[in-house]
C-alpha cells in the first residue's frame, strides 16, 4: 500500500485519519506521517492500516501499468 492508495482508500470511505487511526488501532500521528511520505513505515504498521482499510470494504488495485489505485468492494446489496 502506498501513502497515495491510503489517502485514496480514506476518501473513499469518507474517513479522516483519525478514524483510520482508531480502526487499526495506531495513532493519528502515524498515519499522517505515513501518508505524508518520506518516513520508513514499518511493516507491522503497514499491515494495521490495510487490514482497518480492507476490513471497511477498501480493495487495493495493484500498480498494472495503469497506476495502482484503490476501490470499495461491492455489497451483497449491489448485487
Amino acid at each position: 500500500m502506498t501513502p497515495a492508495q491510503c489517502r485514496m482508500a480514506r476518501a473513499a470511505l469518507d474517513w479522516n485519519a483519525s478514524q483510520l487511526a482508531a480502526s487499526a488501532g495506531v495513532g493519528v500521528a502515524t498515519v499522517n506521517r505515513f501518508e505524508r511520505g518520506g518516513v520508513e513505515t514499518t511493516p507491522e504498521t503497514l499491515a494495521k492500516l490495510r487490514t482497518a482499510l480492507e476490513a471497511a470494504g477498501v480493495e487495493f488495485i495493484p500498480e498494472n501499468g495503469g497506476g495502482a489505485g484503490v476501490r470499495l468492494r461491492k455489497s451483497n446489496a449491489d448485487a
